[in-house]
């Protein structure tokens, strides 16, 4: 989980590359370039994050006790709000890297966010927050990483995020990158906390849903950024 980031990276990496090259090769299409960035980075993750925003949005949205999300959480079908949940942040997700891409700070953002929202993970798996049920992913990874460790883990992050917006010399453009690794990081405190109090913890679906929440948030920092 510590070293989630550099999974982040390394997707970020083939997404930015992916960006790049539709750029150089219709320069025009920068909506284009964003669908096809966002496209790379769900199937680079093979879907099952988005999956688990779908399961997690499912169960928020039934209202139902504990054990009832839960099971929710288990079934393989996709309700109404997993559906909107899921368009939701892929809109926003292509929105932001459009206007990131207009800005000509496309690639950059794509590497930036990727690997910001992957840093959820340590955060999401720090001791204080156990798992909700007995099986599965998050009993697995749950309590396993020390809030050092994730703050060790942030700091590196944030100065990999601030070098990679020295490509495009600005105050803003380091503040923005700076906010979207912060950005990440309080995605998951609040995922995590609603999680706890909603299950009594964290589970796999969990896991994938504050990524999916993360993406977003940091791209939307970036896009905002003057």
């Amino acid at each position: 989980m510590t070293l989630a980031p550099l999974v982040g990276l390394v997707i970020g990496g083939v997404a930015a590359g992916v960006i790049a090259l539709a750029q150089l090769v219709k320069p025009e299409a920068d909506l284009l370039a964003a669908v096809l960035g966002v496209l790379v980075i769900a199937a680079l993750s093979g879907g099952l994050h988005l999956d688990g925003l779908a399961d997690f949005a499912d169960a928020l949205g039934s209202r139902r006790d504990r054990e009832t999300m839960l099971r929710i959480m288990k079934q393989s079908d996709i309700g109404p709000f997993g559906v909107v949940a899921i368009v939701g942040v892929l809109l926003l997700d292509v929105a932001a890297l459009t206007a990131c891409i207009q800005s000509g700070y496309g690639w950059q953002a794509s590497l930036i966010a990727t690997t910001a929202s992957r840093l959820t993970l340590p955060w999401s798996c720090r001791t204080s927050v156990p798992a909700a049920r007995p099986d599965g992913l998050g009993t697995f990874v749950a309590g396993t990483v020390r809030p050092l460790t994730a703050t060790i883990a942030t700091a590196v992050v944030l100065a990999a995020a601030v070098a990679a917006a020295l490509t495009w010399p600005s105050p803003s453009r380091l503040a923005g990158s700076a906010a979207a690794v912060l950005l990440a990081v309080a995605t998951s405190l609040a995922t995590t906390r609603r999680a706890r109090t909603a299950l009594g913890g964290t589970t796999g679906d969990v896991l994938g849903a504050t990524i999916e929440l993360a993406l977003p948030a940091a791209l939307l920092s970036l896009a905002l950024t003057p």
